[in-house]
């Protein structure tokens, strides 16, 4: 009894791997908006722009890459969740990081695109 409640309740050490999971993600996907922002800003066709987001492929790039990149680790993140969940493991610590990844590529997504539209 006390083994089955262990397994279906938060594990410590998953819940670290998780957290440094969505740490990791969230990272790389910054380090794409900067790489990305660099791009854009060193363009020749933005050479005399205000700004460097002068066109649409300038635009679509600082949308598009980090949204990429979390959403592949929301993907992950809920492949991970079913892994454990087929093995009978505590998995929700994972489907958290999943939702959390999602929730953030939406809101990125939303200010990317208001910010494009104005």
């Amino acid at each position: 009894m006390a083994d089955d409640v262990e397994r279906r309740g938060s594990d410590d050490e998953e819940y670290r791997r998780a957290a440094l999971y969505v740490v990791c993600v969230v990272g790389v996907a910054a380090l794409v908006f900067a790489a990305v922002n660099v791009w854009a800003a060193n363009r020749g066709a933005c050479a005399d722009a205000q700004t460097h987001l002068c066109d649409t492929p300038s635009e679509s790039a600082i949308v598009i890459g980090p949204s990429a990149v979390v959403l592949l680790g929301g993907i992950g993140a809920f492949i991970r969740t079913y892994q454990r969940w087929r093995a009978g493991n505590s998995w929700r610590t994972w489907q958290g990081a999943g939702w959390f990844l999602f929730i953030l590529m939406t809101a990125y997504l939303a200010i990317g695109a208001g910010t494009i539209a104005a």
